[in-house]
């Protein structure tokens, strides 16, 4: 059987754990589920801590609004919507601080701006 280089690659990434992933860094809820800008809400999960995660985004897939962060631990984040944030759902997603594996990860909750 013969591997190209490309498929050896390919193969390596799959194997090749991501930092952020391997540690379970991640955010499963919100709450509240519906917020105004200026209310804080809290994103709870695992391993989301400021060792972990240095910057929290809301995102809408084509813009990505930085969020203030008031409170940090391993299992919460609570930020405030900012000013101009527009209505709708928005999407969170984290900077993790390791080097290795992607630093921006889109997690797979979202938060309604009324």
């Amino acid at each position: 059987m013969r591997c190209t280089l490309p498929a050896l690659v390919i193969a390596g990434l799959v194997f090749i754990p991501m930092t952020g992933w391997s540690q379970g860094t991640r955010i499963v809820n919100v709450e509240p589920l519906t917020a105004k800008v200026g209310d804080t809400v809290t994103a709870n999960g695992d391993g989301i801590d400021a060792a972990n995660v240095d910057v929290l985004y809301l995102t809408d897939g084509t813009t990505d609004i930085k969020v203030a962060i008031m409170e940090q631990s391993d299992k919460r984040i609570k930020f405030k919507i900012p000013d101009g944030t527009k209505p709708g759902r928005w999407g969170l997603m984290i900077h993790l601080k390791s080097t290795t594996g992607p630093p921006l990860i889109e997690q797979p909750v979202k938060v309604t701006v009324q």
